[in-house]
């Protein structure tokens, strides 16, 4: 049911008020009325009835002055005879009877009875020599309640009767001998009293309705001011604040509704300035929680969840707004893995120290990963005593920990080692350009014939050339490399490298899975840099499968980051290799430089993207790299810059080995480089 406006509920407690106070002066006008009536009737009747006694009286004396005989005798009945002869021969009597009757609506009949109850004369002939039958006298209906009298005036009709005693005269004085008996009908007291009544009914019913009509309008306009107050705080809730509203209600001055309206315009501007800074807050703390690896969940003292993180998803399998607001019993139920480690207290989490647990992975295809799970007390800073906000849950992915450890070192020695080979490569080509020079000479000086000599010298010579290219190789390796950055379609230079490779994969009879997933937006980056990265890949691929297999490059997107798998059915990498196939000069292949792998994975790095493998010997290798999406829209305009690769090596940024590759296309490449 909805609730009632503010704005009815006073109009309908008018009413109701109004009401009351028309049914209150109803009821005591219908009391004075009701009262009043049978007051009257009482003294109408009285008065009617001395009225007849006096022309009874005044009949007897007109007989004996118009020398009427008297009765016969003393008995009774003469004397009734007597009497009711002088009573019907007075015209004045009748004439009376007829004007009681006319005069008082609410007398029904009058009658002169003698002292048997025996009617002598009566407004009705019928009842004339006949007995009367009892009624009740009008004074009991006096002395009932009101509420009484109202069902008696409009219940059945009920007679009542006023009563005068009747006497002779005689030489002892006045004796009795009957009564003058007027009786008064209550269904004549209703007829007289309802046209009062239903004009005052009338009247009670149009002043409630018209009260409440006045105090509608009156209230509406009294309350006017709480629509622009609810209005107000309406847009406050929608994050609208209006300045110029602001500015004229704090300069106006007016009744306890504006100041109320200028107090919560203050209240908003210092609302408005709370906003902006939480929002800041958020859009910063969203940002540092985005480029964290580690899944974080805020608990407030309840248990709710109230701050997830975007990794928590790859912990839980489950999407951030599915656990935001949910309580920690409902997050982690009976039976949840993370449920072992987890200490409760209700619906709160309770402190616990680092613990490890297997938690299944983001893919059906991938197997267990080891968590470290923590939980923290988050202290109130707003309590004196030692209460608590809420906890703090802390999952950390182990694997992904050490695998991050064992890539940066793999960079550090990379680049220490490439800065070694610099210096050395410097150092080897003076003498070598001296030992040409000088074995130019001796080709002039050596005489015709000698053929051994002859022999030696083309030896040294080509020697001297191949040792030269080595050093111009290590030389190019360490050399800044200029970079044409520019939004880079994938799927295209994908289809390019494949065609490109398209002769070495036909002479190694393999077969090509190329899976590109529509809509991946470009990357920033070199596009002839990443061609040569995924070409070494590729071509690594092929080298692996000498006897067939299946290549498979993909592309996909996950997040904000486009990842490129390339993946052979190979021989795999044996596990003691797999800590240095990107090292400089490491090479398992035979005639391999050891460059291919390094090259690639200081390519990835230019474009801070993260490289990393997985493989299974006897079943193949799968490389990934993950490259970030471009933000904006392109200028169009080329960027050319130049990056210091010694330096670039030393970035802790360029490996991201926390998410694993998908191992149901765990087609893999080894490092032959």
């Amino acid at each position: 049911m909805k609730p009632l406006r503010l704005r009815t509920k006073f109009t309908l407690i008018s009413a109701l008020f109004v009401l009351a106070v028309a049914l209150l002066i109803s009821s005591v006008f219908v009391i004075t009325l009701t009262r009043g009536a049978i007051a009257r009737a009482e003294t109408d009747a009285n008065v009617a009835a001395r009225q007849v006694l006096y022309q009874a009286t005044q009949a007897l004396d007109d007989a004996k002055l118009a020398g009427l005989v008297a009765p016969v005798s003393s008995r009774s009945e003469d004397v009734r005879d007597y009497l009711q002869n002088v009573l019907e021969r007075s015209q004045g009597l009748h004439s009376e009877l007829d004007s009681v009757l006319t005069h008082y609506p609410s007398i029904y009949e009058v009658t002169i009875a003698d002292g048997g109850g025996m009617a002598l004369i009566s407004s009705d002939p019928a009842l004339v020599n006949k007995a009367l039958k009892p009624r009740n006298p009008f004074y009991m209906l006096t002395g009932l309640s009101f509420y009484k009298q109202l069902r008696v005036i409009f219940g059945p009709t009920q007679l009542y009767q006023v009563q005068v005693p009747f006497g002779l005269r005689s030489s002892a004085g006045q004796a009795p001998y009957g009564e003058v008996r007027v009786t008064v009908e209550v269904g004549l007291l209703r007829a007289e009293i309802m046209p009062e009544l239903r004009s005052a009914g009338i009247l009670a019913l149009g002043a409630v309705l018209l009260s409440t009509i006045v105090s509608a309008v009156f209230i509406r306009v009294m309350l006017s001011p709480l629509d622009a107050i609810n209005q107000q705080l309406d847009s406050y809730y929608g994050g609208k604040f209006d300045a110029a509203l602001a500015r004229s209600l704090s300069a106006a001055s007016g009744d306890e509704f504006t100041q109320v309206r200028t107090k919560i315009t203050r209240l908003g501007e210092q609302l408005r300035g709370v906003r902006e800074i939480f929002s800041s807050l958020r859009e910063n703390l969203h940002q540092v929680m985005a480029g964290l690896d580690d899944g974080l969940i805020l608990f407030t003292h309840e248990g709710r969840a109230v701050l997830v993180s975007p990794a928590v998803e790859k912990f839980l399998r489950a999407p951030v707004d599915q656990i935001l607001g949910r309580h920690a019993a409902e997050i982690f139920p009976p039976g949840h893995p993370l449920r072992r480690v987890l200490l409760f207290d209700g619906d709160r989490l309770l402190p616990v120290e680092e613990s490890e647990i297997a938690l299944a992975g983001s893919s059906d295809a991938e197997g267990p990963r080891h968590v470290s799970v923590t939980v923290h007390a988050v202290p109130d800073t707003g309590s004196s005593g030692p209460e608590t906000f809420g906890a703090l849950v802390t999952l950390r992915d182990l694997e992904s920990r050490e695998r991050i450890g064992t890539e940066l070192e793999t960079s550090e020695r990379l680049s220490a080692l490439t800065r070694i080979t610099a210096g050395v490569a410097h150092e080897v080509k003076n003498p070598l350009n001296s030992m040409r020079l000088w074995l130019e000479n001796l080709k002039e000086n050596l005489p015709p014939g000698n053929e051994v000599s002859t022999q030696a010298v083309r030896v040294l010579d080509s020697e001297i050339d191949r040792l030269d290219r080595v050093v111009k190789r290590f030389l190019d390796f360490t050399r800044p490399v200029e970079m044409r950055v520019e939004e880079v379609s994938l799927a295209p230079l994908l289809t390019r490298i494949v065609e490109v490779a398209q002769p070495q994969i036909d002479r190694a009879k393999l077969k090509v899975d190329l899976r590109l997933a529509e809509g991946v937006p470009p990357v920033r980056g070199d596009s002839e840099l990443l061609r040569q990265a995924v070409l070494n890949l590729v071509l690594n691929a092929v080298q692996a499968m000498s006897d067939g297999g299946r290549l498979t490059v993909s592309l996909e997107r996950r997040g904000d980051d486009a990842h490129v798998l390339v993946a052979d059915t190979g021989k795999g990498i044996p596990p003691e290799h797999r800590n240095r196939i990107f090292q400089l000069f490491f090479t398992t292949r035979k005639g391999g430089s050891g460059l291919g792998l390094a090259t690639t994975f200081r390519i990835v790095q230019l474009h801070n993207g993260s490289i990393d493998f997985v493989s299974e010997p006897g079943q193949g290798t799968a490389f990934r790299i993950e490259l970030p999406l471009a933000r904006g829209q392109s200028t169009g305009v080329e960027a050319t810059r130049v990056v210091d690769s010694t330096k670039k090596m030393d970035s802790t940024k360029t490996v991201d080995s926390s998410k694993s590759v998908d191992s149901a296309q765990a087609v893999q490449t080894s490092p032959q480089q």
